[in-house]
């Protein structure tokens, strides 16, 4: 089960207005994640990045049934839910808090926020889905009251099918979500310049 093992940086979240919590790919780790950080606009930001136990998430895909991948998936969601505590007990409100992850990151990311909707500060998903061998509804509650979303991908996708990106970005969206998507043609399986030049764009406005 995953540990609470944070990795920091930015601004501490005692001076920071805004934090973002950036979560890894699978056989990624929290530096790895923390890399991106210079190439996004949030150099006035708190940056916030779990290290899953054994460098992922949960064992199997993400489209296999969610109980497969218990109880490592409920255990990460608590992960991620115990930082945004943290966050707000800091006196940072909701509507400051961001995301972002890649590939298995990206996929917990859209699962969290999802689950817990309301005015996030914003959220960049690099190559993800909502998890789940089907999309499990009755799990999803609130409402994103306009939270923007962007969501890249390669079409094809070794792991995440383009169709899967597109059924998140409907639920997404019914929960009034602002879901941007942007598929790239024969991308592979990484993030493009042109990924953090969206991001930067629609979601970690100055």
């Amino acid at each position: 089960m995953h540990q609470k093992n944070i990795q920091y940086a930015g601004l501490p979240l005692a001076e920071a207005k805004r934090a973002l919590i950036l979560l890894h790919g699978r056989g990624g780790t929290a530096s790895d994640i923390l890399s991106l950080s210079p190439l996004l606009h949030v150099q006035n930001f708190a940056l916030l990045a779990p290290q899953a136990t054994q460098q992922t998430w949960y064992p199997y895909s993400f489209l296999a049934p969610p109980a497969d991948n218990e109880p490592w998936l409920s255990s990460a969601l608590s992960l991620i839910g115990s930082v945004v505590e943290d966050i707000t007990a800091a006196g940072i409100a909701a509507e400051n808090i961001y995301f972002t992850g890649f590939s298995q990151g990206a996929c917990l990311t859209l699962e969290f926020i999802t689950r817990h909707a309301q005015r996030w500060g914003g959220v960049a998903a690099f190559t993800g889905g909502l998890i789940g061998d089907k999309l499990y509804h009755e799990n999803y509650h609130g409402d994103f009251g306009g939270t923007p979303v962007f969501i890249g991908t390669s079409d094809p996708d070794p792991h995440v099918p383009v169709t899967r990106v597109q059924a998140s970005e409907a639920l997404l969206r019914e929960r009034n979500a602002q879901v941007t998507v942007k598929v790239y043609p024969n991308m592979g399986h990484t993030i493009s310049r042109d990924e953090l030049e969206q991001a930067n764009t629609l979601i970690f406005k100055a």
